[in-house]
């Protein structure tokens, strides 16, 4: 069974299929906000999406960080920082990239494990 949460007009935010939960990039709802701001919103984004799937962040097995500029990954990192879970640590990249909208400075996607294999 798949299923599809946070649907929109081109993608769903996040599909679960076979145990896994594979999310979309997420970005931040609030552009006006600096790169650890925007990283804060997504996270944010990223736990309503692994609850509402029957997951959370310590099922994260893989997270994918886009920044429009590099020499923002100290901004990213703390409000990641802040928000791993040290106990559980995914694996990680983190790269530069041009993002679609230039308000953008930060786009997070990943993978989690749907703990029971989902629904």
């Amino acid at each position: 069974m798949i299923q599809r949460f946070a649907e929109e007009e081109r993608l769903s935010g996040a599909v679960a299929h076979g145990g896994l939960l594979y999310l979309a990039g997420q970005v931040a709802e609030d552009t006006s906000l600096d790169t650890e701001g925007q990283t804060a919103d997504i996270l944010a984004q990223i736990d309503a999406l692994l609850a509402a799937a029957g997951t959370s962040k310590a099922n994260l097995l893989q997270v994918m960080v886009v920044l429009a500029d590099i020499r923002d990954a100290p901004a990213m990192n703390r409000a990641w920082d802040r928000w791993l879970d040290p106990a559980h640590k995914p694996a990680r990249m983190t790269i530069q990239a041009p993002l679609v909208d230039p308000a953008w400075r930060v786009e997070i996607s990943g993978i989690a494990a749907i703990p029971g294999g989902g629904r």
